[in-house]
């Protein structure tokens, strides 16, 4: 039995180890087009060296923006917040939490294998989180042994398969072709924002032809718009939020630190983006032997970030609009009280998931699409977080108020519902 379990965890670890698992992929790729020795390593190596480098960036990104995110929790502590925590539920349910992963993503790709939903789910941490999700719904209404496990696994498999598949149309937009889709608990905000775009915006008005006085046209460079943005945003926060950065336990001078938090937001950008465009030259041209031979018309889901190479300015101007649109939302609930817990500002949500909504919603509807769309999504995404507070109050609750306001959100809530409809049969 040990053995077994040894055998469980080592398959976990690594499937929801992004660099290994994309590694993976492209090699069975490869080896189904039967390519040379030399190249299948290559390939592996390379698609691996990418999505290495996109998390380095992505490191980089939520290191630089997290003392903001200290900041504005300690503006509002929430006595209320509670649930056993994340590392203890991990502690308790990590076995069924790997076992519903494992058997949810056989099902997932039999519904691959046997229907016309070939969407492939290959955002390798979000295959431990989505059964990590479903499983704490699960436990919130006394769920146990096989039932737990089969309810995560079932749930995860449906989400893994549906929601890319959704966003297929979304993402051609702004690809301009069908190799990939969106695999992220971004789903459904970005499925938000680019129908609203659809409806309200004008895709011959693009972000990325902004037109700017040539002695402004640095602002092109994603890199430098994003690290001027974070040092403003710093400088901003910290005069005016109690005792400033200080009160977080950061002794520095305001100005330098602000400075230095924004040039580290820009070159986590930098080498994001180098990860990305490595990444997408590798992985794409590897996976057409899955789709060709293996699961014949299969299409990846990737990443959020695979998204912001395509549409870059859109990612900066979704993260404005949705700091700007939640934030002030999030005030007006606390001041009503809304929900039962007090909500802290979104600072990491609003960049990557209202990022790639922005994305898809510049997709459908150029530049004013991706504002209008973007604070449609940013609406929800504080919506929906507030509810979801309450269906994980025995579990994860502190861990959604900082990585909610998505997916996981959403679906928990949804499930979390249906489940307590029916509460009885697993008590």
């Amino acid at each position: 039995m040990d053995v077994l379990w040894t055998i469980i965890d080592g398959i976990v670890a690594f499937f929801q180890t992004p660099p290994f698992l994309l590694g993976f992929v492209a090699i069975v790729g490869l080896i189904a087009q039967k390519q040379p020795i030399n190249e299948i390593i290559r390939g592996g190596f390379m698609a691996a060296f990418g999505m290495f480098i996109i998390e380095i960036g992505v490191d980089i990104l939520v290191e630089s923006i997290g003392p903001l995110n200290d900041l504005y929790a300690g503006v509002v502590p929430d006595p209320d917040a509670g649930g056993i925590g994340e590392e203890s539920y991990t502690a308790q349910y990590g076995s069924d939490i790997g076992l519903a992963m494992v058997l949810g993503f056989v099902i997932h790709l039999a519904i691959a294998f046997f229907t016309k939903v070939k969407t492939i789910f290959l955002t390798g941490h979000f295959l431990w989180w989505m059964p990590f999700i479903f499983v704490a719904v699960g436990v919130g209404v006394g769920m146990e042994g096989a039932a737990l496990i089969i309810w995560g696994a079932v749930l995860s498999a449906l989400y893994w398969s549906f929601m890319p598949y959704f966003l297929r149309p979304y993402s051609r937009a702004v690809l301009g072709d069908d190799s990939f889709t969106l695999g992220h608990p971004s789903a459904s905000l970005a499925l938000i924002s680019g129908t609203i775009a659809r409806f309200v915006g004008n895709t011959e008005n693009s972000t990325e032809d902004l037109n700017l006085p040539k002695s402004f046209s640095f602002f092109r460079e994603i890199s430098i718009m994003g690290a001027i943005i974070i040092f403003i945003t710093f400088i901003i926060s910290g005069l005016t939020i109690n005792d400033g950065f200080g009160g977080i336990g950061i002794e520095q001078s305001l100005f330098p630190y602000a400075l230095y938090q924004g040039l580290q937001f820009g070159v986590g950008l930098l080498i994001l983006l180098y990860g990305v465009r490595l990444l997408v030259n590798e992985i794409i041209p590897a996976f057409e032997g899955i789709s060709s031979k293996i699961i014949k018309g299969a299409q990846p889901a990737y990443d959020a970030p695979l998204f912001f190479n395509y549409k870059p300015n859109a990612v900066i101007i979704g993260f404005i609009v949705a700091m700007i649109t939640s934030t002030i939302l999030i005030v007006i609930f606390n001041t009503v009280g809304l929900f039962p817990v007090f909500l802290v500002p979104l600072i990491i949500p609003s960049f990557f998931e209202n990022g790639v909504a922005a994305v898809i919603a510049e997709g459908q509807g150029g530049l004013r699409g991706a504002v209008i769309g973007t604070i449609f999504s940013s609406a929800f995404m504080v919506v929906i977080l507030g509810i979801s507070t309450y269906f994980f109050r025995d579990t994860i609750q502190d861990w959604i108020l900082i990585f909610g306001g998505n997916d996981m959100s959403l679906w928990g809530s949804v499930t979390g519902g249906i489940a307590e409809l029916f509460e009885g049969l697993f008590n």
